[in-house]
């Protein structure tokens, strides 16, 4: 209690410049991923998408990003059985742990899990600072199964996605036509899916409540503007024939290109609502702590301020900006060959798995998402299509991320009780 009591406003101070750094991070790396689809089919530049990005990063984060930063705050350890001054500086070192893993990755270009990130190095200071029983190990199952099960969901939705283009699209004898005649539809699962995840979960931290029946409504009002957009935007598309002649269907992908903005900005919104909370979450649970003075009973279950939220969107769009084109290049270009049609079944795919999980309040791994996805887009092309090497890293970066979190959480939290304890 004294030390919550002596040092709050320094320990204030440090827990947010911790918790920028984290989402720095999460910018940094994470959005990338969002990101990389679009960029590797040549249907945005860099700039574009880091602009993209910002804006829709930062409204997901904000509008909808509520729902798992409780589940990150609260669920994975018993606060209960942990001192408050031990659960301060327990995820303050947690936020400087997975933002340092963060960093180091984002350096050598490794997409890597934020969610494992910051779950380890929970547990990593949970497990030394009192036991492992203060960990709700329980509460991780769900978590850690949806780590195997998302990719796998998502795989299987691109995969399916992919297929529904080939058939509806480019087995046809008029492939071009029959482009803008479904990539409406397409673009209005896009928005009908996205504002549902809006107007369902996101905006009741920030006042507004609909029902059931109103957010389908309006839900399916925003898909139809969303698709009228889109229709108008392909009106202006022309059936380029000397294209064609060097590759067959040029002008279809250049209708693609126009949907992959739309799934873009659906990929950056789901992003931003489901992996804020690795960010915020610690944060928030030590921002309610010390203004509670103290009192976990009270602090631990306060709600997320909204200034914490509009601080994790802060950082994430600032890390995407200054450092997020290197895991770019690596979602987008090395895994396998990207075409629009194929990086719009990825992103949907991944979007809609990521949205459902945030709206259970699921923290899931859109790092996973995003390559299991872009792995069923290369299964149903044939295996000879992806870069097994490139993968083999993934993969190698994925299984070491989770114990580096926790141990990196445990160095810092020793050096912190050295200072403060």
């Amino acid at each position: 209690m004294s030390l919550v009591a002596d040092y709050g406003f320094v320990l204030l101070v440090m827990a947010c410049c911790f918790g920028l750094f984290m989402a720095w991070g999460v910018g940094a790396n994470d959005v990338s991923n969002a990101m990389g689809t679009s960029v590797g089919a040549k249907a945005l530049t860099i700039k574009q998408a880091i602009l993209i990005a910002m804006v829709f990063e930062f409204c997901g984060a904000y509008l909808a990003g509520g729902q798992v930063t409780e589940t990150i705050k609260n669920g994975i350890v018993d606060a209960s059985v942990i001192p408050a001054d031990m659960f301060v500086l327990g995820m303050m070192a947690s936020l400087l742990s997975a933002g340092t893993w963060l960093l180091i990755a984002s350096i050598r270009g490794w997409p890597v899990s934020t969610t494992h990130s910051i779950v380890g190095a929970i547990i990593g200071f949970a497990s030394v600072s009192v036991s492992i029983d203060a960990v709700n190990w329980g509460g991780l199952v769900p978590i850690v199964s949806s780590w195997v099960v998302t990719p796998f969901i998502s795989g299987l939705l691109a995969f399916g996605l992919f297929m529904s283009v080939q058939w509806l699209i480019f087995d046809t004898e008029d492939p071009f036509r029959n482009a803008k005649r479904w990539v409406p539809v397409y673009m209005f699962l896009t928005g009908f899916m996205l504002a549902l995840m809006t107007f369902t979960k996101g905006l009741k931290h920030v006042g507004l409540n609909f029902t059931t029946s109103q957010s389908i409504l309006l839900s399916a009002v925003v898909g139809l503007l969303v698709a009228g957009l889109g229709i108008l935007l392909l009106r202006r598309i022309k059936l380029d024939e000397e294209a064609d002649k060097d590759f067959h269907f040029a002008s279809v992908e250049k209708v693609f290109a126009v949907l992959m903005i739309f799934t873009a900005c659906s990929m950056a919104f789901a992003h931003g609502a489901s992996d804020v909370s690795n960010a915020v979450g610690p944060l928030a649970a030590v921002v309610g702590v010390i203004e509670a003075g103290g009192d976990m009973t009270i602090g631990g279950q306060s709600s997320v301020p909204g200034w914490v939220l509009l601080m994790g969107a802060v950082g994430i769009v600032i890390g995407l900006a200054t450092y997020g084109w290197k895991v770019i290049a690596t979602i987008g270009k090395k895994i396998t060959e990207l075409t629009p049609s194929r990086g719009f079944a990825a992103e949907l795919a991944t979007a809609a798995t990521v949205v459902a999980a945030s709206g259970i309040g699921l923290p899931i791994s859109t790092t996973h998402t995003l390559v299991g996805a872009v792995l069923g887009i290369g299964m149903a092309r044939g295996i000879g299509a992806l870069n097994l090497a490139v993968v083999g890293r993934i993969f190698t970066s994925w299984v070491v991320t989770l114990p580096i979190g926790a141990a990196l959480a445990i160095i810092y939290l020793e050096i912190f009780m050295l200072i403060f304890l």
